[in-house]
């Protein structure tokens, strides 16, 4: 029965597009990671919803810093594990003991620093307000494994503002991204009508919080039903 499924999905989209099969190749791989997490409970309740990542941040300025060691960590989905210009000795240490899949670079880490991460995963992060910034990409082509687009703002990450995403037509890089900045529960909507090839999922984060690093699991819970993924 399965083979003959998926004959059948091989001759429908056989009969699409170019650009309505990079759309349905979107919705059958696209991927929800939900940053800032940090206490245990959470943690276990958010990663019941079936989400394909979870960041944990390892900057002490940030409101949702892990300090400690939470008493349960994610195993059905993959371990992010974010910093902001640290020394990379401590990242390699963080990501060995938190047996990290990923590394998210949100600072202003250069590539020569992520090549001294060879053999790890990197997302890195940029912070976009204009076209110009995607400027900053072209870099880290070939570099990093993901790119991470957020909001330009006071903060380098969990603003809760959004940015201009009709500028994301003027990232004509390789390399996947994922979307970030000021994405909360009103916008399953605007999620699904977006599209650009180079976009695999989102980044949850600040508008589904009911504290800095604890997640509203109903919120959550309603936009992953009403998101096309």
């Amino acid at each position: 029965m399965k083979v003959k499924v998926a004959i059948k999905r091989e001759q429908s989209q056989a009969c699409l597009s170019s650009a309505e099969r990079e759309q349905a190749q979107r919705e059958s791989s696209f991927l929800v990671k939900v940053c800032g997490m940090r206490e245990a409970d959470n943690i276990r309740e958010v990663e019941r919803l079936g989400i394909d990542m979870m960041g944990l941040i390892f900057w002490p300025k940030s409101s949702r810093y892990v300090s400690e060691k939470p008493d349960y960590l994610p195993i059905y989905c993959k371990r992010v594990g974010v910093f902001v210009d640290e020394d990379i000795e401590l990242v390699k240490r963080t990501a060995d003991e938190y047996q990290l899949d990923m590394i998210q670079l949100h600072g202003h880490e250069r590539p020569a620093y992520i090549r001294q991460l060879a053999g790890r995963k990197v997302i890195k992060a940029f912070n976009i307000a204009t076209a110009a910034d995607f400027a900053l990409t072209e870099a880290y082509e070939g570099v990093a494994d993901m790119f991470l687009f957020d909001t330009k703002g006071k903060s380098v990450g969990g603003n809760g503002e959004k940015f201009d995403w009709s500028v994301l037509s003027a990232y004509r890089g390789e390399t996947p991204f994922l979307l970030s900045g000021g994405i909360g529960p009103d916008d399953a909507e605007r999620v699904n009508t977006f599209y650009h090839k180079r976009c695999i999922g989102i980044d949850l984060n600040s508008r589904f919080e009911t504290a800095p690093g604890y997640k509203d699991i109903m919120a959550l819970k309603r936009f992953l039903k009403n998101v096309k993924i």
